[in-house]
C-alpha cells in the first residue's frame, strides 16, 4: 500500500529544521534532567523527598533520562527512543498527579515535553510521517 501527503507535508528544509530543533531541545533538556540526578544536587533531594521517592532510585532514572535522549538524538533509534521517553514521562506524570503538584507547571511540563518530542520527531523523520500521514 503506497501512503501519499498532502504538499504542505511533504519534506521541506525548513520542516526539517524545525523538527531537529525541537528535537534538540528534547535532548538537552533530557541531558540535564539525568546528569542533576546522577549528580544527586539539592533541587533533587528536594523533589524526591516531595515526590516520596528514595534517593537511591535517582541514579536509576538519570541513567533512564540519558538513554532515553541518546535514543531519541540517533536517527535509526529516534522512534524507539521517543517510545520510552513517553514512558518515562507518563511516570513523571503520574508521579505529580499523585501529590497534587500544580497542573501547568509541574503536572503537565511531562505532556508538553512529550508533544514537543513527538512533534520534533514527525518533522524531522520521514518514517513516521508515514506512519502516521497528516491529511488536509
Amino acid at each position: 500500500m503506497q501512503t501519499t501527503t498532502t504538499h504542505w507535508l511533504r519534506p521541506s528544509s525548513a520542516l526539517t529544521w524545525t523538527g531537529r530543533v525541537l528535537s534538540f531541545i528534547v535532548v538537552l533538556f533530557l541531558l540535564f534532567d539525568g546528569i542533576i540526578k546522577l549528580l544527586a544536587i539539592a533541587p533533587v533531594v528536594e523533589a524526591f523527598q516531595q515526590l516520596g521517592y528514595p534517593m537511591q532510585t535517582a541514579p536509576g532514572i538519570g541513567l533512564l533520562a540519558l538513554a532515553c535522549a541518546v535514543l531519541y538524538a540517533i536517527p535509526r533509534t529516534a522512534i524507539l527512543g521517543a517510545i520510552l521517553l513517553t514512558g518515562l514521562l507518563g511516570g513523571a506524570i503520574a508521579s505529580h498527579v499523585r501529590v497534587n503538584d500544580p497542573l501547568f507547571s509541574h503536572t503537565r511540563f511531562g505532556v508538553y515535553l512529550g508533544l514537543m518530542a513527538w512533534s520534533g520527531l514527525w518533522l524531522r523523520d520521514e518514517r513516521l510521517r508515514g506512519m502516521v500521514p497528516m491529511r488536509a
